[in-house]
């Protein structure tokens, strides 16, 4: 027995609104501003730039930006 048509549908549209929103959550985390540093061990951490090693890093990034402008 083959489903019903409008169940098909649903989860067509079901599929859709996930992936919206999966977007909306994607798009606004990657709006925020902050440094990635990778570890060895495939570890990665994340800093905000309120932090010291956030500042500390994005510090480093614009020295490093500037002089790569010259």
């Amino acid at each position: 027995m083959s489903p019903k048509p409008h169940r098909f549908l649903l989860e067509r549209v079901s599929s859709y609104a996930d992936e919206a929103g999966a977007y909306v959550r994607r798009r606004r985390t990657s709006r925020k501003p902050f440094a990635r540093v990778y570890h060895q061990g495939d570890r990665s951490a994340s800093y905000a730039p309120g932090t010291e090693p956030g500042r500390a890093l994005f510090l480093a990034a614009s020295k490093l930006i500037d002089a790569a402008g010259r």
